[in-house]
């Protein structure tokens, strides 16, 4: 879990959610240092490869590479030694992979490499979307069931949604990093999530890192929609 003495601009992760990386860089433009994290997704990935992870990396920041890894265990392992070549600082592989991908995965990256996250189930996904996977409890007991697995297996973190921030605090302790998407402000369009929460509320649950995306990069001013987010996050640290 991240420090709660460390500042909330280090612990907001802003989503590159973008086609390509003038669009990307126009935005961390435009927020002025408000966060030292980026999340890089896959369509940005698979458009811009390495160069946009590299020139992040130049102006100082640090970098996320969300690209969920979920394959057999050997493939997995190959593409978590090419992240650490490259330097992102955390990267996503799928729990649903399994113990033996995920212990492969963690030996890749070893002590050195990028921080494994396991996403455990899509803050787009509710009851519905996973029963028609195949999946019949809820997303909070796949998730439950799916963390303590990844966890013990080698993942340094997890990707959940906030409702289930607490049951793993109260389940795995206070040392996994719990990284959240699905944030939204107080009124904010919700998008295609469906399990979300607020900056304050995901804090005071038990977050390391709260990601957000839309709420920063569809707004009118980025950096002020990101500072008022930072504003929130502080005050639930301070409280927590």
């Amino acid at each position: 879990m991240a420090p709660s003495s460390e500042s909330a601009d280090a612990r907001l992760i802003v989503a590159l959610d973008y086609p390509d990386a003038k669009a990307a860089l126009d935005l961390v433009d435009r927020l002025e240092g408000a966060t030292r994290w980026f999340k890089i997704g896959l369509e940005l990935y698979v458009a811009e490869g390495n160069s946009l992870v590299a020139e992040l990396q130049r102006r100082g920041y640090s970098i996320f590479l969300d690209l969920k890894f979920h394959d057999i265990p050997n493939t997995v392992a190959s593409a978590v030694r090419s992240v650490a070549r490259v330097g992102a600082h955390m990267l996503t592989v799928h729990a649903a992979g399994g113990p033996a991908m995920l212990s492969a995965a963690a030996e890749a990256a070893g002590e050195t490499g990028p921080i494994l996250l396991a996403v455990t189930v899509l803050t787009s996904m509710d009851g519905a979307q996973l029963a028609a996977t195949g999946v019949s409890g809820s997303p909070a007991v796949q998730v439950e069931t799916l963390a303590p697995m990844a966890y013990a297996n080698g993942a340094r973190g997890l990707v959940c949604s906030a409702v289930e921030v607490a049951n793993l605090r109260n389940r795995l302790g206070s040392k996994p990093l719990l990284v959240i998407p699905g944030i939204r402000p107080e009124g904010a369009a919700t998008g295609d999530q469906r399990r979300v929460a607020t900056p304050g509320a995901a804090i005071a649950a038990g977050a390391s890192y709260l990601v957000v995306g839309r709420p920063i990069t569809r707004a009118e001013d980025p950096g002020v929609a990101a500072r008022a987010i930072l504003a929130e996050m502080q005050a639930a640290m301070v409280i927590a």
